[in-house]
């Protein structure tokens, strides 16, 4: 299968587990609240449905439009905007007959679900895989900044240790490009001193005018040793005297250890031989080098995580859970996960920051998927969705859970329910907020597939 298929075939069965689950958290309250569910429903049936089958009082059924789902509860305004019905005597089986608490319950009843669907993914998670990363206090010369241009207009450089980011100390080295996209300011120690920095307010356009996400991702790495691990046959230094295990210490007369330190030289010295001094079982030995064309040696160069751990370039640390230590750690996991979120949030409605531009649509949601099937990362990304989810239909905007829970909770406070006639108008207007949101965040993503 394509990369691409593999990542729609994902995506649509991530999207219909949620979508079922969160319906699922309206429709249980509402049974247990005998409240009559009309219709159950994966996706839009606007004129037709790809399947439809009635048990008992409920029509379950597969509509052809996947932007959602719904279940159609009687006596109440959403988005079949069924006013005909409105217009009868309530009936006892009734959403608008049913005390205030309880329309609040079945209301809550899908983002709670989402919200536990992530915890309990995130139990799976650390349960089954454990957690491994990059100790970043463990990186011996700080870090690597792939891209100078991009690391100077976000304010770091090769050899910076990140301390803390918004005052929080930064566990792994892969928290740091999240920590920058959501953080305000950041401790670095550069040159032995400890120095206070902003985090520039405008980092997530910066980051997006980039487009290349693999790039963005590699940012920031570890400083890699230049250690040669093979040398192919076919190498131009194939009879040079490299050999696996050397470390190329010194080239042309500077000193150099690191493999951001090597690429310079070899791009000022192309399609010419250096003098190079190599480490081998500490021996110092000197050889001569032909740097191709493309300003490499022909050779791949790395190390085994335990052998970076054992020369003491890095500490790789494994977090393993047994199931009663997973369950605390998949919570903090997933309320991390809601909190990081609510902070990008914020920085999207802050003009300056230019981070609108990275709202995403389908094809966003879609790309998060990896294009190989890897289970690991399938939950992961349904995970993340689900908080996401969870906390979009929480928004208060009419059409959406948290618009129905907004007016519940004002009916709760003053004692006064707000009439149909006004509920319907605010359904409209919910349904023309979120057209409005979805044409927008597609749009993003069909601008970046057009000039990105």
């Amino acid at each position: 299968m394509t990369p691409i298929l593999i990542k729609t075939i994902q995506f649509f069965l991530s999207l219909s587990l949620l979508i079922v689950l969160h319906e699922l958290g309206h429709f249980i309250p509402a049974k247990l609240f005998k409240t009559r569910v009309e219709k159950f429903y994966l996706f839009f049936d606007i004129k037709f449905s790809l399947f439809k089958k009635k048990i008992g009082e409920t029509v379950y059924g597969i509509g052809w439009l996947p932007l959602g789902g719904y279940v159609k509860i009687s006596g109440m305004i959403d988005e079949s905007m069924d006013t005909e019905q409105m217009q009868q005597e309530p009936q006892p089986w009734e959403f608008r007959s049913k005390p205030a608490w309880q329309r609040l319950i079945i209301m809550l009843g899908g983002v709670t679900v989402n919200f536990i669907l992530a915890v309990v993914i995130f139990i799976g998670l650390v349960f089954t895989y454990g957690e491994q990363y990059i100790a970043a206090d463990s990186l011996k010369d700080g870090i690597w900044v792939t891209d100078k241009t991009l690391g100077d207009a976000l304010g770091l450089q090769t050899g910076d240790k990140i301390l803390t980011i918004d005052g929080k100390k930064v566990e792994a080295l892969s928290e740091i490009i999240p920590g920058f996209a959501l953080g305000n300011h950041y401790t670095v120690e550069r040159n032995g001193e400890v120095i206070e920095k902003e985090v520039p307010v405008n980092v997530i356009q910066t980051l997006s005018d980039e487009g290349d996400r693999d790039k963005i991702r590699s940012l920031i790495t570890f400083r890699v040793p230049f250690v040669i691990s093979e040398v192919p046959k076919n190498s131009i230094n194939k009879d040079s005297g490299l050999k696996s295990g050397d470390f190329v210490v010194q080239i042309d007369g500077q000193p150099v250890e690191y493999k951001d330190q090597v690429l310079p030289i070899l791009e000022a010295h192309k399609g010419k031989t250096v003098p190079v001094v190599v480490n081998r079982g500490g021996e110092k030995i000197d050889l001569n080098i032909k740097v191709a064309e493309e300003g490499t040696l022909g050779v791949y160069v790395g190390m085994t995580p335990e052998d970076y751990k054992e020369a003491g370039y890095l500490e790789m640390k494994t977090l393993k859970y047994n199931f009663l230590e997973s369950i605390p750690a998949g919570w903090n996991k997933g309320v991390r996960t809601l909190t990081d979120y609510i902070k990008g949030m914020k920085k999207i409605f802050n003009p300056d920051t230019g981070a609108y531009k990275e709202v995403g649509g389908f094809a966003a949601i879609g790309g998060m998927f990896p294009d190989t099937w890897n289970w690991s990362a399938f939950w992961a990304t349904t995970a993340f969705i689900s908080i996401i989810l969870a906390f979009m239909n929480i928004l208060p905007i009419p059409a959406l859970d948290g618009g129905h829970v907004a007016f519940l909770l004002y009916e709760m406070i003053t004692g006064r329910k707000p009439s149909d006639k006004f509920l319907e108008y605010a359904q409209m207007i919910g349904f023309f907020i979120l057209i409005a949101l979805l044409l927008f965040a597609n749009g993003n993503d069909l601008y970046k597939w057009l000039f990105k």
